[in-house]
């Protein structure tokens, strides 16, 4: 665990990594997956171990897991989701919830899907479901 010191990025790695998760950004919003992946992996790169320490860690794994989903490596994504969930921040983010609950719920995961969907509306409400597959919510609506 990092000590309560801050420890912080050179502005040399910082700017590297700005640049490959713009570049990652725009490979995934073209349809480049593979592209994509290889920047966001080259920016997770930079970040020194352990790699959970850092909250820019929480945002590139999601993205990392965001891209194995849509090319549809639905484990890699829940791999990866798991992943941001341990860095800083990631257990109070509804998004990352949302994602997971998706990825296990395609995996078929049912039980474990419900626990992450559930997650995400305690801490969004029911406004994170707006926009998605209207299955998600059904899953956990008598829950609610």
């Amino acid at each position: 665990m990092a000590t309560a010191e801050k420890i912080e990025l050179s502005n040399r790695d910082y700017n590297e990594l700005e640049i490959l998760i713009e570049q990652g950004n725009d490979f995934y919003e073209s349809g480049e997956l593979k592209k994509a992946l290889e920047k966001y992996e080259s920016a997770l790169d930079i970040i020194p171990s352990p790699k959970t320490d850092w909250e820019a860690s929480t945002w590139l794994y999601t993205s990392i897991a965001d891209t194995f989903f849509s090319g549809g490596n639905l484990e890699a994504a829940k791999d990866n989701y798991y992943n941001a969930l341990n860095c800083p921040d990631g257990m109070g983010n509804g998004y990352i919830h949302l994602s997971l609950g998706q990825a296990l719920f395609e995996l078929k995961e049912i039980d474990k899907a419900k626990e992450s969907f559930l997650k995400a509306y305690m801490l969004e409400g029911n406004e994170i479901f707006e926009g998605e597959d209207p299955k998600y919510f059904e899953l956990i609506k008598s829950l609610t």
